[in-house]
Order: C-alpha cells, then structure tokens, then sequence
C-alpha cells in the first residue's frame, strides 16, 4: 500500500495551501449576511446501489479498476494518465471504490496512482463547487459542511476505514455542532477540517481543473466510435432512435455532462449534425432534471428562497462548457441571485413589520 492523496487529507498540497489562505478563505466564507440555511439538491446513490457495489471483494475492485484503466488508455492511446503533473485522462467512469484501489494498491505505477488522488480530489472539489458558491451569497456554511459530510459518507467501505476519512469526518462532525449556533461564522475543526482546506484552495486559486475539453471530445468520439463498431458486429446499425426494434439504440443518456457538451459543442469539428443534435437533447434533458428537482425540492422546504438558492449551486457545478451547452447564460444566474436577494428583503422587511415567517409564508402561498 501507499500514501494516498485525497480530496479531504492534510497532505502537503492542502497544508501549504491552507497555512497561506486560510484566514482569507474564512473571511471570504462569511462574508455574507443572511441567515437561511443552503437548500442545494444532491444526488445520491440508492441503498441497494451502495449494498451492490460494497458486494465485491477488494481484490477484484482491483482487478475491475485495472482493467477499465487500461481501456481507457488504450482509446485515449496514452501511456500514463497524466500529462505535466496534471491529469490527460477522464477517470470519471471509475467508481468510489475503483479509484480507491486505482490510489492505494502499489500495483498501480506511480502515476496512475498520482492521477487517482488527483481524480479524488477533484470530485471532493466538485461536491462542494456548488453549496461553496451558495454559501458566499447565504454566508450560511452549514450546507456546505453537510456536501461534505453526504460526500464522504458516500465513499466506499476501504476508504473509510483510513486514518484521512476517520480524521476529516469527524472534523465536519465537529464543525456540524459549531454551526449550530452560529451558521455564518466558520467553525474552528482542526486542521483536518476537509471544507477549510477546499476554500483555502479556492482562495488561492489552486483547485484541480476539469479535464480540457478538447481531450473530453476526443476520448467522446472514440466512445461513439466503439459503440457504432459494436453494433455494426452484431449486424445492427447504429441509431439514436429509442424505439428501433431492428436496430443498436445508442444511449447518449449514459454520457457525462462534459461529454455531451463537448459533443453538443461539436469541440474541435468532430462530430456529426446529427450526433450534436441528439446529443442537445440528451444535454437539456439532464438539465431540465436537475432543475425539476431543484424545484420539488423547494417545494418541500420551508424557506422561499430555497429554488433560488438551488439554481445558484448547481449553476456554479457545473462547467464553462456545461453551461454554454446547456443555454445557462451569466443572466440565468445572476436572476437567480436577484430573486434571493430581493425575497430575503421581503422577508427582512415583513419581520421589520412585526410579522412572522408563517404568516409570510401563506402569504407567498406556500
């Protein structure tokens, strides 16, 4: 075994980040004066889901790890899934677990376990990009620190046995309680506190970055190359229509965000009208997703703002890609922040009045 570098460890990356950022990264966290609590959507694995992936031996997560990274570099026909110290490879289709191993287990070269920690840490930096961005309009950190903690919670059953999860989850526990009391000002939780070392990196412009789209579109078109050459082998043609009873149905719902943005994007002239088209579509269906259950979260909340907020934190996860593709313009967001900011001075000015949140509420028609 070997050292890992995680999303959510002190390792040294993190430490020297946050000795030089850390007292600014807590001042720009609280900045903000209301009070309501972030009310951002997340997506979360079923229980049986969990139960099936912990329902593997670790060896074979080993093996399965292994042999999904050599696919991958042989479609992306690299040698090492890192290019100047920076991830050149999406690890995306690996899993919690995968990765782990992909991390840990000696077997793997000292690159590719270097791009695991890497991939590790930038999806600990993705889990929190959008309540982050919330919590500096809210200046309300507990919904930041419950990503955190839904996020590690999520990992798998290896993972959480080491002393880097033992120690960073029970410094958001600890942080958790602080905010209690106080949700504007950020707790003190150690220097294990996982969320202020992320906002150390954010202030000191450190965070990991996405892999370069140009490289998404390629390793893209390769996959649709795979799937065409698949079903053309079984004797079917290839179709994006679902209802083909003669044909291979390519599901582009299976595609990433990034992916199909890069489709959708046509990035670097490689597609074809009718993959752009369809990838469109598959982009705005996953788009108007998350946006029904931003709203039928709010629905379910007490606080008026809720909707508001959730559009700012998934606005702020995703990418510049992303939101080009999907049509989330800078006024979509900057809308979203308007109608937070112009209700939570309703609410400020009805309390002024002698009101109540209630009576604030019936009146909205909540």
């Amino acid at each position: 075994m070997v050292a890992i570098n995680t999303g959510y460890s002190t390792n040294t990356y993190y430490q020297a980040a946050a000795s030089n950022q850390a007292a600014a990264s807590a001042k720009t966290a609280t900045t903000a004066t209301t009070t309501t609590e972030q009310a951002a959507t997340s997506v979360t694995l079923s229980d049986a889901a969990l139960a099936a992936l912990a329902t593997k031996d670790f060896a074979t997560v080993v093996a399965d790890a292994r042999a999904k990274l050599a696919t991958l570099l042989t479609e992306a026909e690299r040698t090492s899934p890192l290019q100047d110290d920076k991830l050149a490879l999406d690890l995306s289709s690996l899993d919690a677990r995968e990765l782990f191993a992909m991390a840990s287990d000696d077997s793997f070269t000292e690159d590719e376990r270097t791009a695991a920690g890497l991939e590790m840490q930038r999806r600990f930096e993705a889990a929190l990009a959008g309540p982050a961005a919330l919590a500096k309009v809210t200046g309300n950190l507990t919904g930041l620190y419950k990503a955190a903690a839904e996020y590690l919670d999520g990992l798998g059953p290896e993972e959480k046995a080491g002393a880097d999860w033992i120690a960073g989850r029970a410094a958001v526990t600890d942080a958790l309680k602080q905010l209690q009391s106080n949700p504007k000002t950020m707790p003190d939780a150690g220097e294990e506190d996982p969320v202020a070392l992320y906002l150390a990196l954010v202030e000191a412009g450190e965070t990991i970055k996405p892999t370069d789209i140009a490289d998404v579109a390629a390793t893209a078109r390769k996959t649709l190359d795979s799937l065409y050459a698949d079903a053309i082998k079984a004797g079917k043609a290839p179709t994006f229509n679902k209802t083909t009873t003669v044909g291979t149905y390519i599901d582009l719902s299976k595609f990433d965000s990034r992916s199909l943005s890069a489709i959708a994007l046509n990035t670097g002239d490689k597609f074809t009208t009718e993959e752009v088209r369809h990838a469109e579509a598959a982009l705005r269906s996953k788009s108007g997703a998350a946006l029904l259950a931003g709203f039928q979260n709010a629905a379910k909340s007490s606080d008026p703002t809720a909707f508001s907020q959730n559009i700012m934190a998934i606005y702020a996860s995703m990418s510049a890609e992303e939101r080009q593709a999907a049509g989330w313009s800078d006024q979509f967001y900057q809308a979203a922040a308007a109608s937070y900011e112009s209700t939570n001075q309703l609410l400020q000015m009805f309390a002024d009045a002698g009101g109540d949140s209630t009576g604030f509420l019936s009146w909205m028609g909540k």
